[in-house]
């Protein structure tokens, strides 16, 4: 089974095996990133949080026990589906493609852990921050945490391997083109598999054009989930906000 080049990510993460491959991401430390964005950004109590790209909804739920009333959408149905059963009155999901609005506005439109860059096209890169643009109210923030391409090419790891639930998970990675690129191939239950990643190696003056573009304000850059200042050089995220 090997991903096609165009929208690698909707297939990829509808398989059980993206989950498994990611499934020791670092909880406490994006719960604390949480914590301290929701501080910063001063949310009204019981604020309205759009989670764009939520997968399985991890952090929407957890946004949901600080008091926000908070909706997840993601492109992938089977991640939504998942996600659904921990549905309450301020708390819902729903299959939806982040480049076109959400018919509903926010207090706030979180766009987490390089969940942006996927597309071939910059048009649709553009579409998706204007219509965070149209999903903000008049005192909404957008927010979007992004890795910091020019630090992650200088510390690449080329190749290695990663057991999990006793899969071996061979990743190369490498710049083409613009991308960041990782092939993923592991062999599973008698049956090889091969996907692959591919993140647009944005910087923050590709960023600062797309929001001039979409007619957004950058307000502010932090390079770590600490929020603490942005360094070209040294910060491991480029985590923005805007209006």
């Amino acid at each position: 089974m090997t991903k096609t080049k165009e929208k690698w990510y909707a297939s990829w993460f509808d398989t059980p095996y993206y989950h498994t491959l990611y499934k020791d991401r670092n909880n406490t430390e994006a719960q604390a990133f949480m914590d301290n964005l929701t501080n910063y950004l001063n949310l009204p109590e019981s604020g309205k949080i759009l989670d764009l790209a939520c997968g399985k909804g991890r952090y929407s739920i957890y946004l949901n026990t600080l008091g926000f009333d908070v909706t997840g959408i993601d492109l992938s149905e089977q991640s939504i589906l998942y996600a659904k059963q921990f549905e309450n009155d301020t708390l819902k999901f729903d299959v939806h493609d982040m480049t076109k609005p959400y018919p509903e506005t926010f207090d706030t439109v979180l766009n987490l852990f390089t969940s942006f860059g996927y597309f071939e096209t910059e048009e649709s890169d553009l579409h998706t921050i204007q219509s965070i643009k149209k999903e903000l109210n008049e005192f909404g923030f957008g927010v979007i945490d992004f890795m910091n391409s020019e630090y992650v090419i200088e510390n690449l790891v080329a190749e290695d391997i990663k057991t999990i639930d006793g899969i071996d998970f061979q990743q190369k990675r490498r710049i083409e083109n613009g991308y960041i690129i990782k092939d993923i191939s592991f062999k599973t239950d008698g049956e090889d598999f091969k996907f692959q990643e591919r993140v647009k190696a944005f910087t923050l003056k590709d960023f600062e054009i797309l929001f001039d573009k979409a007619g957004v304000d950058l307000l502010d850059v932090f390079g770590n989930y600490k929020l603490q200042r942005y360094d070209n050089k040294t910060s491991p995220r480029m985590i923005m906000i805007f209006k």
